[in-house]
């Protein structure tokens, strides 16, 4: 690989099927940020984040030659994604009913926040972006999903369509109806 010229994701996925072992590593830098970002908008666990994350890469480092040039590779690759993370919470949901029936007490989870985090700059600001990324959490599944792939990740309408298989008019108007229903959540906190 020529150092000097920017491959596409395309290219590089290509480059991978070949045996290119540098063009993996490229596209997991590019990649693992937005898709930790992406995947903790479903699990809400850094922790499960990171470990689906990394059975993203897994699966992409043992079934490259399953990606066709077909659709983008960001699509292919969230899709993914997405689906470990529907995974993850179809057993985190059998496991709460499980453990609430047999042991009569409400299961939480709860995260402590690490001693070594930088406090921020702007307090105001971390705060509000907290608050949007609650109701955003808030949310039920289809607009959640959506509004996370759309306005956090910045995916097109396509890409969004494609990895949630709906229509890109339902995608539409998910976004829409998750806007309206954010909004609405983010006064309530207000008052």
């Amino acid at each position: 690989m020529n150092n000097n010229k920017k491959y596409t994701d395309e290219e590089l996925i290509l480059q991978f099927q070949k045996g290119n072992e540098r063009a993996y590593l490229e596209l997991v830098n590019r990649f693992k940020d937005r898709l930790l970002n992406f995947v903790f908008g479903y699990v809400h666990s850094k922790e499960s984040a990171e470990d689906i994350v990394q059975d993203t890469f897994l699966k992409l480092y043992t079934s490259a030659n399953m990606y066709k040039e077909i659709a983008k590779f960001s699509t292919w690759i969230f899709t993914i994604a997405a689906n470990l993370a529907k995974t993850e919470l179809r057993k985190r949901n059998r496991r709460k009913i499980f453990s609430l029936s047999d042991m009569g007490f409400d299961s939480k989870e709860y995260e402590i926040p690490s001693e070594t985090d930088v406090p921020e700059k702007n307090t105001n600001s971390k705060h509000q972006i907290d608050d949007i990324l609650k109701a955003v959490h808030q949310l039920e599944e289809p607009f959640k999903s959506t509004l996370i792939l759309r306005d956090i990740q910045e995916l097109s309408y396509e890409e969004v369509s494609k990895i949630v298989d709906v229509s890109i008019g339902t995608v539409k108007s998910r976004i829409n109806r998750g806007r309206l229903k954010l909004q609405k959540l983010l006064k309530k906190k207000k008052n």
